[in-house]
């Protein structure tokens, strides 16, 4: 399968040690600064290519020397960057990652990030057999056309699936012409929450809010951090699989490194949904070895030699 990814592509920097501001000028000394590629799409399209899987990416830099980086990073990794766009004025998008050992904190500029248009997602996804598309509340004007855009990839016999991701607004808009056109939905336990209230499913436990969107169509595979991850379609049970137990460096990207190896082991044509969710929390678990959210994802050796 040739995996088209969708959204977004910056740089992190990602600050550890004393990282909650004060201010009045208070100047505090940090552990460690990395510069590292960031964004949801950009670390899904990373983590897929490191895995081995044929994998492009439809987003739009700016042309400034972050976009220059946030390309070169990619092309090092394997990724075709043809569908990435440069906004011949705007920056290139930043988040600036304030990470602490049991949470952290995004402070990110958007840029070039909304400029991506559904006409230039269309145009990529020729030739391709899946499209992933992420950080859906940072592209709006793509979001909007978002069920035209599903629904001509559906008919062409695209697969796809969906990483929201949080919305900034914590408005949660537009899913529910969406979730009925998407195959895979990818969110983390709070998302799931936050998607579920807004489209009115309830339920007494997150399994049953998952089921209650999985009626709406896409199968939902949930990130539950150190727990591993579980998936539920609306007429199965809940499969689950654990992560590695590791002493994790920082957890920025291992949601979208989990999405990645998820969407390898379908590529791979991986039938079993246990075997598809271990692949995918050895691939998060594995990419909280370093700083940043692909330093350290998994290669194809490292995944197996885990899978056992």
């Amino acid at each position: 399968m040739r995996i088209l990814v969708v959204g977004d592509a910056n740089v992190d920097l990602v600050l550890r040690g004393d990282v909650i501001p004060r201010f009045g000028q208070a100047e505090q000394l940090l552990d460690s600064a990395d510069l590292t590629l960031g964004s949801s799409a950009g670390i899904v399209a990373h983590g897929l290519a490191r895995l081995g899987m044929p994998t492009a990416l439809a987003a739009i830099v700016g042309d400034d020397e972050f976009g220059r980086l946030t390309r070169r990073w990619l092309v090092d990794a394997g990724v075709d960057v043809a569908p990435v766009g440069v906004h011949p004025t705007l920056p290139t998008g930043l988040s600036v990652i304030l990470s602490a050992p049991a949470d952290r904190s995004i402070l990110t500029l958007l840029g070039s990030i909304p400029t991506l248009t559904a006409r230039a997602v269309l145009e990529a996804a020729s030739g391709a057999t899946h499209a992933h598309f992420a950080s859906y509340f940072l592209l709006p004007d793509l979001a909007a056309e978002l069920p035209a855009v599903l629904g001509s990839l559906r008919s062409q016999g695209i697969t796809t699936s969906l990483d929201t991701n949080w919305d900034p607004a914590e408005e949660w808009a537009g899913l529910a012409a969406v979730l009925p056109l998407v195959d895979i939905l990818l969110p983390n336990l709070e998302e799931l929450r936050a998607i579920a209230g807004v489209l009115g499913v309830t339920g007494d436990t997150d399994e049953d809010l998952a089921r209650g969107l999985a009626a709406l169509g896409p199968r939902v595979v949930a990130k539950a951090g150190r727990e591993g991850g579980w998936s539920v379609a609306a007429d199965s049970p809940v499969v689950r699989a654990p992560g590695l137990v590791l002493d994790a460096v920082d957890t920025t990207g291992a949601g979208d490194s989990f999405d990645a190896g998820y969407l390898a082991a379908v590529a791979s044509g991986v039938a079993s949904e246990t075997e598809r969710l271990r692949w995918a929390t050895v691939a998060g678990s594995l990419s909280t070895r370093a700083a940043g959210g692909t330093p350290a994802q998994a290669t194809m050796p490292e995944l197996a030699a885990h899978l056992g």
